[in-house]
């Protein structure tokens, strides 16, 4: 069943790596507008909470400014169950990004919406998430630029970095209003929050009962320590100034951080096969952010010939698409291992695409992407209530038609 591209402008898709915070903003402000195109069921919007006490840890998104969620209480059998979900939204690398990013719902709760719509995973309608529709559900704001796993601070510039404290502060929070007492949880996160869920996986395994069934799923938030197509890794680079300004190598994986420059432990493959608790990926092998910011930034392009390319998939020549296979290739590799992790589970999908976790339209419905006739939320089911084995791999684009290929071209 073929879908049509989704055509829609991004006020951001021209901006550089020194502009990766905006980026990040309007690539949030996009997924937000998605959520209200795709899914026509009736709103439902879920209030925002502010972190009690969390200034007095230090405990402040980037501006100083408390953090927040948005909670909604499970019922009937889902109601010691819980689904945690972290917020995407990029990075911030510089003092100047991170100055704008606080002028934003990135950077501080004054600007965060007072309610958001709970779809996708987080949706209570058992049609649309059929596994976890009863589960108590958190959405966890985004505010401090590094993942949740900052602790420094700019005196100069009023720049906190304390996302590891914000973590701790509403992991405390959730634990006292009944996560301390789950049977069955998953952590998940979209993008940088897909990162999040990988670096603090364990950590949070180790804050719950230990009878209580933890795992966690990462949704686009693989992202590859790979060249752009002029051989330079920029995104190694600009990793790089996010975990040194921001303070976040106390934060990564011990293991890795004590073989490597710590600023390669930000980056997935190098520490995914050490996470003890049990992880689902959900990425897709074209993931168009990926595609964007690592494999073609603007930069790499001054003559334009990848201009429409990086923007829509289906305006990719012959040769052009030849090298989105090869970058595929390259994340089929890095995850051959995990493949291998009996405990483990994938769906890495050949659309060109990005988070499809928090959209009923990607997550499951009767147009929803498939892999062998599953769509994500029954395949992230499967795997968590150990009904199968899932290590679904899609064949190379353009083959699977259920796929919605973005298209973000169509003002030109």
């Amino acid at each position: 069943m073929a879908n049509p591209r989704l055509r829609l402008l991004l006020p951001w898709r021209k901006f550089s790596k020194r502009n990766w915070a905006i980026a990040a903003f309007g690539f949030t402000i996009f997924f937000f507008a998605l959520s209200f195109i795709f899914d026509l069921a009736p709103l439902d919007l879920v209030d925002l909470t502010l972190v009690r006490h969390a200034k007095d840890r230090g405990a402040v998104c980037l501006d100083g400014s408390a953090p927040g969620y948005h909670f909604r209480s499970g019922f009937g059998s889902g109601s010691k169950n819980w689904v945690l979900h972290i917020e995407g939204g990029g990075w911030c690398n510089t003092v100047a990004s991170c100055l704008f990013r606080k002028t934003t719902a990135l950077g501080s709760s004054n600007y965060m919406e007072r309610q958001v719509r709970f779809s996708g995973i987080l949706s209570h309608d058992s049609s649309q998430n059929p596994d976890f529709f009863d589960w108590n559900k958190v959405k966890l704001r985004y505010c401090d630029g590094a993942s949740f796993a900052g602790n420094s601070q700019k005196n100069e510039t009023q720049l906190f970095f304390r996302g590891q404290r914000i973590w701790e502060a509403v992991m405390d929070e959730l634990l006292s209003i009944g996560l301390s007492n789950a049977k069955q949880v998953l952590l998940s996160g979209c993008s940088a929050g897909g990162l999040a869920t990988l670096i603090h996986c364990d950590d949070f395994r180790g804050i719950l009962p230990k009878d209580a069934t933890v795992k966690c799923l990462a949704d686009a938030g693989f992202f590859l320590d790979e060249k752009d197509i002029t051989g330079n890794r920029r995104i190694r680079s600009f990793y790089s100034d996010v975990v040194h300004l921001q303070g976040v190598a106390n934060s990564l994986d011990k293991d890795c951080v004590g073989r490597m420059e710590p600023s390669q432990c930000f980056f997935p493959q190098e520490f995914i096969n050490n996470i003890k608790t049990p992880v689902f990926l959900v990425n897709p092998a074209y993931d168009f952010w990926q595609i964007q910011y690592v494999l073609i930034p603007a930069e790499s392009d001054p003559s334009g010939k990848w201009a429409q390319c990086r923007l829509s998939i289906q305006k990719c020549s012959l040769a052009q698409i030849e090298i989105l296979h090869g970058f595929r290739n390259s994340m089929l590799k890095t995850l051959s291992e995990f493949q291998q992790n009996k405990d483990g589970g994938m769906f890495i999908n050949s659309c060109f695409s990005h988070c499809q976790t928090l959209m009923t339209e990607t997550w499951h419905s009767p147009n929803s992407p498939r892999i062998n006739n599953k769509t994500i939320a029954e395949s992230v089911g499967d795997w968590y209530f150990n009904r199968k084995l899932v290590k679904q791999i899609d064949c190379p684009y353009p083959c699977n038609p259920s796929c919605y290929n973005m298209d973000f071209t169509w003002h030109q």
